[in-house]
């Protein structure tokens, strides 16, 4: 049985919070329950009081928040992977929270912006943390991304248009996600949301 449809807020149900109070309640109410989760849970609440102001901007150089979602089609079998200009890699789409520290609205305004969905819904709730390391580029110095992630759902008959952030969008299913250059962290966002969506 799928979760239900009414659990899924439009981008309009949601609301700009420039308090990092809003990101510290979200990541105290999402509880993990393997080691891996927990830690990055409490690194990223730690990050929050080291940086209570700049957490979520950009300019906290050493690293910030930020948030992304795993888009599913309408019919649940496939998952929209953005081919990421800067990494190089399949990624799930999403980006920098900046100054917004209600992460399911960053993780949809991303959606939307680098989808060209309409009619996109999210799932308040954490669905996954990740903690990864940028590398330098340019004048950009290597620092952390806190990544909180969501899932998405997309309307029937959804057609992605490419921004100019990607080389390229595609639906993949999770069998078609070891023929892709990406890594650990999609494939265990793809494990959790399609079975999110199963479970009763």
């Amino acid at each position: 049985m799928r979760q239900p449809e009414t659990s899924f807020l439009t981008f309009e149900n949601l609301h700009e919070e420039p308090d990092l109070a809003a990101a510290r309640a979200l990541l105290e109410q999402y509880l993990p329950t393997d080691a891996p989760q927990i830690e990055a849970r409490a690194r990223m609440l730690e990050w929050i009081a080291r940086h209570p102001h700049d957490a979520h901007l950009r300019t906290c150089l050493p690293g910030h928040l930020t948030a992304s979602a795993l888009i599913l089609n309408h019919e649940r079998t496939h998952a929209l992977l953005t081919h990421h200009k800067k990494l190089d890699r399949w990624l799930q789409l999403g980006g920098h929270c900046d100054g917004d520290a209600n992460l399911a609205r960053v993780a949809l305004r991303e959606a939307l912006e680098e989808s060209g969905i309409a009619d996109l819904r999210i799932d308040p709730r954490v669905l996954d943390l990740d903690i990864h390391t940028i590398p330098s580029r340019g004048s950009e110095r290597e620092h952390l991304h806190l990544d909180v992630r969501f899932q998405i759902l997309a309307p029937s008959g959804a057609k992605p248009v490419l921004s100019d952030e990607s080389h390229a969008l595609a639906w993949v299913s999770i069998g078609e996600l070891g023929g892709l250059k990406s890594d650990e962290s999609v494939l265990r966002l793809y494990r959790l949301a399609f079975d999110h969506v199963a479970r009763p």
